[in-house]
């Protein structure tokens, strides 16, 4: 089944009850036994619900995995992975990072006693300086927020696997349309749904996807112990924001590479971060591991002036000035001050994550109109 068909319909059956298309929001929260202990494979809606039954086997589907289990948020998602670790447990995590992933390991699980190293990650060699008896998780994103690196999930893998460890690959802003880590040797992909995956800004949510049977068991026992699950309507919403993830992520990355190219091109702008772009260091790397480039793009003034660039954002029009990515609709972010503030100003420096750092989440409006909104606002 090819990847537009799988969205539509791999683990997505009519209703049996009603014959009803589309997947029914089955709000309810327990579920009637004929005997104790006795039911229809549904008992209480915080460790099973239908609506979240099949959104969860098409996400597994999605990501060419065999479990998909979905969580309240994407932290969530991310919570439960380190829950299967344990005191004195080690994790090198990419040192480019989202700012509440970094805040999640250095303020929770840091205190639990958690040693994290966090690396620039290219390719699996910029590990191995950092593995010992006590490692036991890789954690990447790729391409990185907001710097939008690149990270060869192949080579990584090799390693991994050689040293017994897990890999997870936060895929939010690839999404499975341009990128299947699980093909190329992670154990976990995670995904902010909230973003790209339910598209339309209008729901929170997150997800984990797996191969392994006994890694399965563990991540949906730590779903239902703990709790951190999405509701029955949320999960219908991001079904439907699913059904139309290829033809949007098609538009995606074509006003994303006209965006960075016109931005390249422009007297008053620096740097621009887009894997898309020939002389970025990650180009051929993505050229090979993903479909296309997606629709992020950050960039920098040329005169690298915290004053013009947050008066830039100001006077946007058509791209909000808000957090998050991936809805139909351009947004604008600055990561020092909003996504990525919890990460202290000489850690992000040291990363190459400048105060003057503009993040673009590049919508599906018309191109013109985009460039338009750009160019007035940059003066």
């Amino acid at each position: 089944m090819e990847f537009a068909t799988k969205l539509i319909h791999a683990g997505i059956e009519p209703d049996p009850t009603t014959g009803a298309v589309m997947t029914p929001i089955f709000q309810t929260s327990t579920y009637a036994q004929t005997s104790p202990g006795v039911h229809k494979g549904y008992e209480y809606s915080r460790t099973h619900n239908p609506t979240r039954t099949v959104l969860q086997n098409n996400l597994a589907a999605l990501e060419n995995g065999k479990y998909g289990i979905c969580f309240a948020t994407g932290l969530a998602a991310t919570d439960a992975v380190m829950k299967i670790l344990k005191p004195g447990d080690e994790v090198v995590a990419s040192s480019d990072l989202y700012g509440g992933t970094y805040r999640l390991f250095t303020k929770v699980f840091q205190e639990f006693g958690i040693k994290f190293h966090f690396v620039k990650i290219q390719s699996g060699e910029d590990i191995i300086p950092f593995l010992n008896s006590n490692t036991k998780l890789v954690w990447v994103e790729t391409p990185t927020n907001p710097l939008l690196q690149i990270v060869d999930i192949l080579s990584l893998s090799s390693v991994t696997n050689q040293k017994g460890l897990l890999l997870a690959v936060d895929n939010t802003f690839a999404t499975p349309f341009l990128q299947n880590p699980l093909s190329l040797g992670a154990d976990i992909v995670m995904h902010s749904l909230t973003k790209y995956m339910a598209g339309h800004s209008d729901v929170v949510m997150g997800a984990l996807i797996v191969k392994d049977d006994a890694l399965h068991q563990k991540l949906a026992f730590i779903q239902n112990a703990t709790g951190a699950t999405p509701g029955p309507m949320d999960c219908f919403l991001v079904l439907r924001g699913l059904k139309t993830l290829h033809v949007r992520m098609e538009r995606h990355c074509q006003n994303g590479r006209e965006i960075a190219d016109w931005l390249y091109r422009h007297p008053k702008v620096g740097h621009v971060y887009y894997p898309g772009l020939p002389h970025h260091v990650g180009h051929a790397l993505a050229s090979s591991q993903m479909n296309d480039f997606g629709g992020m793009v950050s960039f920098t003034l040329k005169n690298d002036d915290l004053a013009e660039a947050v008066k830039l954002m100001e006077n946007l029009k058509l791209f909000t000035l808000a957090e998050s990515l991936g809805g139909v609709e351009s947004l604008c972010t600055h990561p020092a001050s909003m996504t990525h503030a919890s990460i202290p100003k000489e850690e992000r420096e040291k990363n190459g994550l400048k105060d003057t750092l503009i993040r673009l989440s590049v919508g599906l409006e018309d191109i013109k109109d985009l460039k338009e909104d750009l160019s007035q606002a940059i003066g």
